[in-house]
């Protein structure tokens, strides 16, 4: 094949995309985020099925842009990590510590990808033990798709924008307690970056997201980073409501883990 009919290939490809998004100003504005090789990548997704439409702006992170995605009638969270503005050192110290991904060399595309597969893998891991995370259902190079966590247009808010009842406010706090401790001793991970801004509050229950960096117990700032998490869940909810304690979230994560040594011990 010639590179002009490569070209025109490639040209006719993106025009089937983008007859399929319903806010063509995304597409406009985002020029960080839309290069060249994440619509083909966007298009290999909807060829496959994955989605059938792109829709408007969710939110834009530090390393990220979220958009609603659409397959049949379910929406979906498109979460594109873009390849220009992403903070490359800072993903590599994140990677090399983590035995899964140690070896990862390359072009800062190629750190972007590992990131997005490394944060599937993490989101896979922390379901399975019973985290409530967005459910991860594909990726593709520095693209994510998962679960919408919220309802058409009431996308669930972060925690720091919402106001509980002290009650509520306690209950929320023991249920994210639990999930750092069943993140630690079940999943053997340590989410790393988990605070106010990080946790989505969905129908009355926290949803932990943004799991690129979450690192495995064997990484060498595993520790520190448990510590800076606990730090910062128990900073918040004593500011703002006046309860619980970095004690408290401690003192659960050891019960847990006893409680797992004792099963693992009659078992061996």
């Amino acid at each position: 094949m010639s590179r002009r009919t490569k070209d025109e290939d490639f040209d006719t490809k993106i025009d089937v995309l983008r007859t399929r998004i319903k806010d063509s100003d995304d597409l406009n504005v985002q020029d960080a985020v839309f290069d060249k090789r994440t619509l083909m990548d966007l298009y290999h997704l909807a060829s496959k099925g994955v989605i059938d439409a792109l829709g408007g702006s969710v939110c834009t992170g530090k390393e990220a842009n979220i958009f609603k995605a659409i397959v049949g009638e379910k929406e979906l969270a498109l979460k594109i990590y873009r390849i220009s503005t992403s903070n490359f050192n800072a993903m590599q110290d994140y990677l090399h510590g983590d035995p899964r991904f140690g070896n990862v060399k390359g072009t800062k595309r190629a750190i972007v990808a590992a990131w997005t597969r490394k944060e599937f893998r993490n989101l896979t891991r922390a379901e399975e033990v019973g985290v409530a995370v967005p459910h991860p259902i594909a990726m593709r190079e520095n693209i994510l798709v998962m679960d919408l966590i919220g309802n058409g247009e009431n996308v669930a808010p972060p925690l720091k924008d919402v106001e509980l009842e002290t009650e509520d406010a306690k209950r929320i706090f023991e249920k994210i307690v639990e999930y750092i401790s069943v993140l630690y001793n079940r999943a053997q991970l340590v989410h790393a970056d988990l605070s106010e801004f990080n946790i989505l509050y969905d129908e009355g229950e926290p949803v932990i997201i943004d799991m690129g960096q979450s690192v495995t117990l064997d990484h060498p700032m595993a520790r520190r980073f448990l510590e800076r998490d606990i730090a910062n869940v128990a900073h918040y909810f004593k500011k703002k409501y006046n309860v619980g304690s970095t004690e408290e979230i401690w003192a659960r994560l050891r019960k847990d883990k006893d409680e797992i040594d004792e099963i693992n011990k009659k078992e061996g």
